[in-house]
């Protein structure tokens, strides 16, 4: 619920602060006077498009703030939750300001002191309030506002919005089949190549490069490798009268040896000196060993060298290094899986099948239950519409199969209307006035907000529990009484006072009849000094029959229109 509505230098307003009370709240005053400018600092609040005609002439900045208590609110109070904002003992204060740099309009928004993104603003405004425009009857020429109000009328729209989804899915695999028959060429040549590629690899596909390279090295040079190592092995240990490194080590190790028992460092040089001894050997007798050991190959020879041949051939032919060629394979090997995966024109049919029935079973569920609830709310339509001064109102829904499925159904949907003894239903485009669709439009919205007709469903399925839950949203009437005069006027008064105890409702109204019903009236004026400036107030007692007077008088107020005056608040109950 909308607390209070604080506006700053917005448009005509230099400075207006109003406290927002439950029920049916009307906006009244004359044309001109600046009625609209509440809704558009409301609509601000709950991320409406700038505008910098709204900033007060002599300003750069314009603010609109406004206060609401989302106790009764647990979609709002989720959605907060789950954004990580704040919220003080469930108020909610939303502030959005618009200041012109150099011509520039920019806008910034803060949400209980913590700034805001204009979209979460939206998100979060779509929650807080619903507003239903001036010219909402010219949205039931319409025929997707027509199906979508019988949805929402009826706690459908979950259900709607499943059989889209399962549309929008099956449409989806439709498309990519058939980029799949159009590029299954392309696929086919594609695997080819890869295979192709990686046959040619795979006698090499096992072996290690760098391994192979060093290989290879080490047997091309293996002669003089093996003579290097007997040369090195006489320089180490040796039979004959030439000095050679063991020798040597042991007569250093006896001096050492020798010096010990009086020097540690001498003691410490000798351990160092064994362990070299020993290190020495054991070289001397791995070369041994090699020197020895080692025989020349020319079959493995040739072989390793053929085996670099081939990654050097493939390395070029494939526009590599040999190093890389290995890791490219591998790569191949992913695309190849990749384009395998794919499924085949029968894999894809049977998916394709699948999606198309499973959106089938939910749209033929959709339209055995809009068939079902259709006349219900119809009727609840036509009792609402006599009541309206249209006692010979008709109206239902006509159910027309479709040639092939949609993603709102199977079946076209026509709200049928006839306000006329003796005249035909037809479609609202062909038949409705604007004085009948006004009204039309307006009961079609207090039945939607008052939720019966969704309340009315079996709360069973859970689907419908969660669409019955009747929105507790601020609910804002534009010019609420377009095309209705007199005892209409009255009537619709008294059903927004109805459903004001149910709900918060603001609207602009230019009839007596209607504002006498409201459980808070607002007056808008406008004063011209240096600068035109419009004010709020709050109006009770006589100020309110005053105001009734004028709506119904004109300028000329008299006792007698301000006697009627009294009678419509006197006939408030």
């Amino acid at each position: 619920m909308l607390t209070q509505l604080t506006l700053q230098n917005l448009a005509l307003v230099e400075q207006a602060e109003l406290d927002m009370h439950p029920g049916f709240n009307v906006i009244t005053g004359e044309t001109g006077a600046g009625k609209s400018l509440l809704l558009d600092a409301l609509q601000l609040c709950v991320g409406g498009r700038t505008d910098g005609g709204l900033i007060r002439h002599g300003h750069t900045t314009a603010e609109a703030f406004a206060e609401f208590d989302i106790g009764q609110l647990p979609q709002v109070q989720a959605w907060l939750n789950e954004q990580n904002y704040p919220i003080d003992e469930n108020t909610l204060l939303i502030r959005r300001q618009l200041a012109n740099q150099n011509g520039t309009i920019r806008s910034k928004a803060w949400l209980n002191g913590s700034p805001v993104s204009l979209n979460e603003l939206k998100t979060l405004g779509n929650l807080l309030v619903n507003i239903h425009s001036q010219h909402a009857q010219h949205s039931l020429l319409r025929p997707q506002f027509v199906l979508d109000w019988l949805d929402s009328a009826t706690g459908l729209t979950g259900l709607a919005e499943q059989v889209a989804s399962a549309f929008s899915h099956y449409e989806s695999l439709k498309q990519q089949a058939s980029r799949l028959a159009r590029d299954e060429k392309l696929r086919q040549q594609q695997i080819l190549l890869l295979n192709n590629q990686l046959t040619d690899i795979e006698p090499i596909a096992a072996i290690n490069y760098h391994e192979l390279e060093a290989e290879y090295d080490e047997l091309s040079n293996l002669e003089s490798l093996m003579q290097q190592a007997s040369l090195t092995v006489g320089l180490l240990n040796n039979d004959s009268d030439e000095p050679d490194v063991s020798t040597l080590l042991a007569k250093a190790i006896k001096l050492c040896e020798a010096q010990s028992g009086i020097s540690q460092t001498y003691a410490d040089c000798v351990e160092q000196l064994y362990q070299a001894q020993s290190a020495v050997s054991e070289v001397s007798s791995t070369l041994t060993d090699y020197a020895e050991g080692q025989s020349l190959d020319p079959a493995r020879l040739a072989q390793l060298d053929e085996q670099l041949s081939t990654f050097h051939r493939l390395a070029r032919k494939y526009q590599t290094t040999p190093e890389r060629l290995l890791a490219d394979a591998t790569e191949w090997q992913g695309e190849l899986d990749e384009l395998n995966a794919v499924l085949s024109p029968e894999a894809f049919a049977e998916e394709i099948e699948a999606a198309y029935q499973t959106y089938l079973t939910q749209a033929q569920a959709l339209d055995d239950k809009r068939q079902q609830v259709a006349p219900m709310l119809s009727e609840t339509l036509v009792k609402r519409l006599k009541l309206l001064a249209l006692p010979n109102v008709q109206a239902e829904f006509q159910f027309t199969a479709l040639d092939k499925p949609q993603s709102f159904g199977l079946s076209n949907i026509e709200l049928v209307f006839s306000a006329n003894v003796g005249m035909p239903m037809q479609p609202l485009h062909k038949i409705a006035s604007g004085g009948e669709l006004s009204r039309l439009a307006l009961v079609m919205q207090v039945i939607d907000a008052q939720g019966q007709c969704r309340t009315a469903q079996d709360s069973t399925n859970a689907s419908s529990k969660a669409a019955s839950t009747i929105p507790r949203q601020l609910l804002v009437f534009d010019e609420v009484d377009v095309g209705i005069s007199g005892g209409t006027a009255q009537v619709v008064g008294e059903l927004l006072r109805e459903l004001g105890t149910e709900q918060q409702i603001i609207a602009i109204t230019h009839q007596a009849q209607v504002a006498s019903q409201a459980h808070q009236h607002i007056l808008v004026y406008k004063t011209q000094h240096d600068q035109a400036q419009s004010h709020l107030q709050n109006l009770s007692g006589d100020a309110q029959v005053q105001e009734l007077a004028r709506m119904s008088g004109g300028v000329n107020i008299t006792e007698t229109t301000l006697e009627h005056a009294r009678s419509l608040l006197a006939s408030v109950t």
